[in-house]
């Protein structure tokens, strides 16, 4: 199973979308346990959409998706919209 995700940071109105095989080890490691990388600059995280997919290549083709253009369009839509 693979999770496609987007993360918000509500301190610094940002948004991160990715994906993981382990959601929980990969919050964790955005919000707490790294050192360097473009997300520790922007604590605290939280997710606000998630899909589920079997199969990698799906959950690349859709974080693909959402990082385009309209995906990113549609993001902050979500965000706005909670």
């Amino acid at each position: 199973m693979f999770t496609v995700y987007v993360l918000y940071s509500q301190s610094f109105k940002k948004i991160y979308i990715g994906y993981t095989s382990n959601l929980e080890d990969r919050f964790k490691s955005h919000n707490e346990l790294a050192t360097k990388g473009w997300t520790v600059k922007f604590r605290p995280w939280e997710i606000v959409h998630t899909e589920i997919f079997e199969i990698k290549a799906a959950a690349m083709r859709r974080e693909k998706e959402l990082k385009s253009a309209k995906g990113r369009e549609w993001v902050w839509q979500l965000v706005d919209d909670k």
